[in-house]
């Protein structure tokens, strides 16, 4: 007996939730199958649409850049050798891709779930995470990059998504008008071309302290990567803030994972966004400003598991280098 689910969010399962057994993302009703990579279900009309697809590092076609996404479609019964090529071309009439050009016919979102075979700057450690809802936005027949075992080409179905605007990834009418409020700040920030002013960060840090935050600073358990102060609250319960390195939002779109969050103290988390300090590819912490009398690890403390990626350093490293010097009031 198949499990009842929606197009859409799923009641109960916030954008972020992690999951550590493909079966589970089963039973939270994101997914059809614990194998499969397309899932679809039955629409008001009787017609089978796709819903949900997980990137999981399945085809060498598939290209993921959190934005945008190229994903591979599939073929019925065992379609790779143990090396991941494809054995065959694949078939528009296949119920799967069926489904997900039918959705992006009828303009239908898709979740997203990210399994940790996929793209490290993306992919969660050793978990499957629900990623949000994206839209298909082109469909296509195109030749795979890699020839069959046996030499010959093979064509794939392919699907363009692109993530949904922040709004379309709360589940509740007081975060949507939240979101409003804070793309209000974002374009704002954008037509000065700074990274966001202070008067909209404490708001943005309120609100967006998800649950991929959430889990880096539980991981640390509340000290600072960037200066090793651990800040207790009267009650002894830590204090700290999850600070993403490329900021969200626009100009930068910034992902909201685990590779792109430190665990921060407040002033820490301060001179990072204002450049006042950058991090190197080695992860030698390096001040762009005078900062006389302050402390700082000679190096970013990374613990294991935290899977902090190098591409989120650089950019935020070059953003800065940019803007030249900087000097603190």
């Amino acid at each position: 007996m198949g499990i009842e689910r929606v197009i859409g969010h799923i009641e109960g399962v916030p954008v972020g939730t992690i999951f550590h057994r493909r079966v589970d993302v089963q039973r939270a009703h994101l997914h059809q199958t614990n194998q499969r990579g397309i899932s679809w279900l039955v629409d008001v009309d009787g017609a089978k649409v796709g819903d949900a697809i997980v990137l999981h590092g399945g085809y060498a076609d598939d290209e993921d850049s959190w934005e945008l996404i190229k994903y591979t479609g599939a073929s019925e019964g065992k379609d790779k050798d143990s090396t991941g090529r494809l054995l065959r071309s694949q078939s528009w009439s296949y119920q799967d891709n069926a489904a997900l050009l039918l959705s992006y016919e009828r303009k239908h979102p898709i979740r997203v779930i990210r399994g940790y075979k996929g793209d490290e700057r993306y992919s969660p450690s050793n978990a499957y995470r629900y990623d949000g809802l994206y839209e298909i936005t082109a469909v296509r027949t195109t030749r795979s990059k890699q020839p069959a075992p046996d030499g010959s080409e093979v064509d794939i179905c392919q699907f363009e998504l692109r993530r949904l605007p922040d709004q379309n990834q709360v589940q509740t009418p007081v975060e949507r008008h939240v979101m409003d409020v804070l793309e209000e700040l974002n374009e704002e920030d954008t037509r000065e071309e700074k990274f966001p002013r202070s008067r909209s960060m404490r708001v943005r840090r309120l609100i967006r302290d998800t649950a991929a935050a959430q889990r880096i600073k539980q991981l640390y358990g509340g000290q600072c990567q960037m200066c090793g102060l651990l800040l207790l609250r009267p009650d002894g319960t830590p204090y700290c803030e999850g600070a993403h390195i490329r900021p969200l939002g626009r100009p930068h779109h910034g992902p909201d994972v685990e590779p792109n969050i430190l665990c921060l103290c407040p002033t820490c988390h301060v001179r990072l966004d204002i450049g006042a300090v950058v991090v190197d590819q080695d992860r030698t912490v390096i001040p762009r400003a005078d900062l006389s009398g302050a402390r700082l690890l000679p190096e970013l403390a990374v613990k294991d598991g935290h899977g902090l990626h190098a591409d989120y350093l650089k950019y935020h490293r070059g953003y800065w280098e940019a803007q030249g010097a900087v000097t603190l009031g």
